[in-house]
């Protein structure tokens, strides 16, 4: 087979993932990235990933696409948008609603993942191999991304797209296949810019693309252990991710403009009442919320995050609510009666904490 760049192959692949319903497919170099991997061994090292796994778990191996394909040449990078209009808030009485990210109101991988199974089908199909990564610890996504010329880091430390921003989620397509890749990453497009970083609740932007882990609240919801005391106030309803560094960035309201974005599908869940989540047990809230990243996939972290939520947004004389923090107060579990409490002195009801 040939190993000189494929012109048609390359222009087939491309083809057949905006046929699979990919907003945008870039090719990248397979070669590894360098700059990524340093820059993840610094930012581990200074304790900003705050225990988080995921690419920093093996920079070497998450920076070096060989490491899925043996000979891997290039990676096919693909986007799909999540932007969905809003849908009203639930507007519960008494407990409140919990806000989830817009990249959890559904599923938004699994359509990425089959479109580019599709792209690794038709790379297999003309003898080449081809392994498909998508929220997978073995690539660092927006590096593959900004390589593959799809867009540039932005001071929030996503990928931007020029004209189109920053909601989208992305995947690859490792393969040994000889495409054609990008040349000229996008130059950078936030230019003076810095409106991401003082929006930042927690200020978790510590430089422009540099996160601290240990301060955003995205990263905190998912993380095992006791909600840190020192951000619960600033953690609101939201009870999984944050989009603030997305929603003030002006690529994004100048997208919207734009292209208004799609109704949100019938299962979309943009708003969650934080009673129900902490009356139902575990099979329902797995089965509910399965999608989320759970530690150790244990339902008492999403109980957690819904008593810091509570405490934040709900109503403290209400007769459930407080019924709701008299039980978890009650409770064996010490990580979720000391959140119980913590909620109650936040409503001003420390006479249920005893």
């Amino acid at each position: 087979m040939t190993t000189e760049p494929d012109a048609a192959l390359t222009e087939a692949v491309v083809s057949v993932g905006r046929a699979m319903g990919l907003d945008a497919v870039g090719i990248a170099s397979a070669a590894p990235f360098e700059s990524a991997r340093v820059a993840l061994e610094e930012r581990k090292a200074a304790g900003l990933h705050g225990g988080m796994q995921f690419t920093y778990r093996n920079p070497a191996r998450s920076t070096d696409p060989g490491r899925a394909v043996d000979g891997a040449r290039a990676i096919v990078v693909g986007t799909r948008s999540y932007r969905r209009a809003d849908p009203e808030p639930l507007g519960v009485a008494g407990g409140g609603d919990g806000v989830v990210a817009r990249y959890s109101w559904e599923d938004h991988y699994a359509p990425l993942r089959q479109a580019l199974a599709g792209v690794a089908r038709e790379i297999e199909r003309r003898g080449w191999a081809a392994k498909v990564l998508v929220d997978d610890n073995a690539l660092v996504d927006r590096e593959a991304a900004y390589r593959a010329g799809l867009g540039w880091y932005g001071k929030n430390a996503n990928i931007l797209i020029p004209g189109r921003g920053s909601w989208f989620v992305l995947g690859s397509v490792v393969t040994d296949a000889p495409l054609v890749t990008a040349v000229h990453p996008v130059p950078d497009g936030c230019g003076t810019c810095s409106r991401c970083m003082p929006a930042c609740p927690t200020g978790a932007l510590v430089e422009p693309g540099v996160l601290d882990a240990r301060r955003c609240l995205a990263w905190l919801l998912e993380a095992a252990g006791p909600f840190p005391e020192e951000h619960r106030a600033a953690l609101g309803g939201r009870i999984y991710g944050c989009d603030e560094c997305q929603e003030v960035c002006p690529p994004n309201a100048v997208a919207l403009r734009r292209s208004p974005p799609p109704e949100a599908g019938p299962t979309a869940e943009a708003h969650i009442d934080l009673l129900w989540l902490l009356e139902a047990d575990d099979a329902t809230l797995l089965e509910r919320l399965g999608r989320w990243y759970i530690p150790g996939r244990d339902p008492r972290y999403i109980r957690r995050n819904a008593l810091v939520a509570l405490g934040n947004v709900g109503d403290g004389k209400d007769a459930r609510v407080a019924a709701t923090l008299g039980r978890y107060l009650r409770s064996d579990d010490d990580l979720l009666r000391e959140h119980a409490a913590w909620a109650a002195r936040r409503l001003r009801r420390a006479d249920l904490v005893g």
